[in-house]
């Protein structure tokens, strides 16, 4: 059988660090183990009764089965325009300041092949989500990463980063809540990101995954709510995290008209549009009523608690996380984040995905998720702590 060379950016894709954890984990779980999976952060809650009605409705519209839009209805940008609004305060045009993605995942990977040019430099949250290093490696540029540091509370120190590479670098990616890390961004913080990036030429990429999935009161801070945000990049929200529709696959950037512009004439080329059901019952999410997604905060920050008082009384070294669904756990001592993640596997059938694999400064850690039950948690702990006693 003939076989045919890739390409050279197919080339230059990093490992599918997901795709490996879940060969991993299906390898144990056909061996019979006992597994409690802790490493992914797919959402393990049915979608919203009310939006999968909404799904099944539109679906019967003669309308849904046409093509849509290249760039989505209309009603759904409205939708999202209102849904800053009333969320965040922020004053969106649906017109130019809002494009639907395939999920966040495909608008992330995209932005660098919209920006970058072979060469390139984009700056890369050091541990961060690694697709953002599918997209660089597709255009062909270059990564500088922005190390997170716990002494910093995981948030970029730019003082850190040297002058000739904010001058060089077109992109920037950030994400608040953070994946993997679970730190949150402060105003200041966000207020240094518009001046560096404004004084360099840096377009800004603000992952805002999580930005529904605030603990303690606290409701994480949306990148736009910033004055000059929109001026130097944009915010992705997808729909995977707050509604549990992970596999549902749609998402939306909203911000610089330019960066929009960008987005919608690449995907342009590469589809024609979302399932038009899809869009109608996501603006049904966004603007009908928000109960669900308050008793899905209360869901994670219980699970919250149960991890992260079991795992203190324990011993370990975890710090309870302040947003999104992940805990950022320190390896005990004499262990890397791979050995640490391996010999849980072995010894107690926890699965948790090894901090390296988001990068250097990942190294040492290893992050949880809260997608689990009250109980498997629970268990959880027990498993936690007889492996410390051991």
């Amino acid at each position: 059988m003939k076989e045919f060379k890739q390409s050279k950016a197919l080339q230059r894709l990093p490992d599918q660090f997901f795709a490996k954890l879940v060969k991993k984990l299906n390898t144990y779980r056909e061996q019979g183990h006992d597994l409690i999976n802790l490493g992914q952060g797919n959402p393990d809650q049915p979608t919203p009764d009310h939006i999968v009605k909404a799904l099944q409705k539109a679906a019967e519209n003669p309308v849904n089965h046409k093509y849509s839009p290249f760039q989505g209805f209309d009603h759904l940008k409205e939708a999202v325009a209102t849904y800053y609004k009333r969320e965040y305060d922020v004053d969106i045009d649906p017109s130019q300041e809002v494009a639907v993605l395939f999920g966040s995942k495909a608008g992330l990977v995209e932005l660098s092949q919209c920006f970058l040019d072979p060469g390139d430099t984009a700056l890369v949250p050091d541990p961060g989500y690694p697709d953002y290093w599918s997209g660089v490696a597709l255009a062909d540029g270059v990564m500088e990463p922005l190390p997170l540091l716990e002494s910093n509370g995981f948030l970029p120190d730019y003082k850190e980063i040297s002058k000739d590479t904010l001058e060089k670098a077109k992109l920037m990616f950030l994400n608040y809540p953070n994946n993997p890390t679970s730190a949150v961004a402060n105003r200041s913080f966000f207020e240094e990101t518009i001046e560096v990036a404004d004084k360099n030429d840096i377009c800004v990429v603000h992952d805002f995954a999580y930005g529904a999935i605030g603990f303690d009161g606290e409701k994480p801070l949306s990148f736009l709510q910033i004055p000059g945000a929109k001026s130097v990049g944009v915010e992705i929200y997808t729909m995977s995290k707050t509604y549990n529709m992970a596999g549902w696959r749609i998402a939306f950037a909203v911000g610089n008209p330019s960066v929009v512009k960008a987005l919608e004439l690449i995907q342009d080329h590469y589809y024609v549009s979302l399932f038009g059901a899809v869009q109608d019952a996501a603006a049904t999410a966004l603007l009908d009523s928000q109960d669900c997604v308050e008793d899905l905060k209360e869901t994670y920050e219980r699970r919250r608690n149960i991890l992260a008082t079991g795992l203190q009384e324990a011993g370990y070294e975890i710090t309870p996380c302040k947003g999104s669904f992940f805990m950022w756990l320190k390896a005990p001592e004499g262990y890397t984040s791979e050995s640490f993640a391996d010999e849980l596997l072995e010894k107690t059938g926890l699965f948790v995905a090894p901090g390296i694999g988001f990068g250097e400064y990942g190294e040492s850690y290893v992050r949880i998720g809260l997608n689990n039950s009250d109980k498997s948690l629970q268990e959880a702990v027990k498993r936690f702590k007889a492996f410390k006693e051991k």
